[in-house]
């Protein structure tokens, strides 16, 4: 075909492209916060899309036996029992769709919340970029996801701090990609970090199992809110494996992505997580696979 005039073949392909902008085949699991014996071969793998373990959790705390915060000085409190970085660097060689980031914060620690605060903004950020770079480059890792759910502070300065974090740890090429896992209860903090930092964000990891059990249209309607929310990202369409409320796999959550894939608007789908899918055989990794590689 030949394209003459105004519209050249460029344009045209960019046209195309942007028509289905919406649609991914992005499939993201977290991994590694509820199981010591779970390991990254347990969890299937589908090559035709574009897969994305995250370790639950890094930390800016001491211990879990006695926490205190460290001011951004980050530490392992994922099960490490095979989660190593060996494991991961052997993964990623017999799997090049595959990627690994690391979620900062978590809901808690031990029995206390894991709250982020930081004794002040420079020191928190200078911190949280030195002790996440060591750990991204040991454990061969390529991206990071924040997911603070409790704060002391507020939300310009948690804005400002993770903003900072993921900016100068792109600009240095540590981190190739950075998504945020925001719920509707905390996502002032979250939407004042996207105004200003949104342009350095990839993804967007809504917990959308955070709400009451809904139906499919009512899932369908808080997808579309969350994307006008956060606008111009990557937003992804969540459940549990396990419990949790929000829609259900049984009860409709495929529909419903069906549906919004139909309407180019599914920008991919993550799951929490692979340490309780171990129980259903991880049955509904291998269907959310199967609808982004369709």
């Amino acid at each position: 075909m030949e394209f003459r005039g105004a519209l050249s073949s460029t344009l045209f392909l960019l046209f195309l492209y942007s028509t289905n902008a919406g649609n991914s085949k992005l499939f993201r699991e977290y991994i590694g916060a509820e199981s010591d014996t779970i390991q990254l071969s347990d969890v299937p793998v589908n090559s035709e899309v574009e897969f994305h373990f995250i370790l639950a959790f890094a930390i800016d705390y001491t211990s879990e036996d006695n926490p205190s915060p460290t001011n951004g000085k980050f530490n392992v409190f994922w099960e490490t029992n095979h989660l190593t970085p060996s494991a991961i660097a052997s993964f990623k060689q017999k799997h090049p769709n595959v990627k690994f980031a690391v979620s900062l914060g978590g809901d808690s620690i031990g029995n206390s919340n894991a709250f982020f605060v930081p004794k002040s903004t420079n020191s928190w950020v200078q911190n949280a970029i030195s002790s996440l770079t060591a750990m991204i480059k040991e454990y061969h890792l390529d991206g990071i996801d924040i997911d603070y759910e409790h704060f002391n502070v507020s939300s310009s300065v948690f804005a400002y701090c993770i903003g900072q974090l993921v900016t100068r740890l792109k600009k240095s090429r540590v981190i190739s990609f950075a998504s945020i896992a925001p719920y509707e209860d905390i996502q002032n903090h979250y939407l004042a970090l996207w105004k200003k930092y949104g342009s350095s964000i990839d993804y967007v990891n809504f917990q959308f199992y955070a709400y009451n059990d809904i139906g499919v249209s009512q899932f369908q309607s808080y997808y579309k809110q969350q994307a006008s929310n956060f606008e111009g990202g990557q937003v992804l369409a969540s459940f549990m494996s396990k419990g949790g409320g929000g829609l259900h796999p049984n009860e409709g959550f495929f529909q419903a992505c069906e549906e919004l894939k139909n309407q180019g608007k599914l920008g991919g789908i993550f799951i929490w997580c692979a340490d309780d899918s171990i129980g259903n055989h991880f049955q509904f990794e291998k269907q959310s696979q199967q609808l982004l590689a369709a």
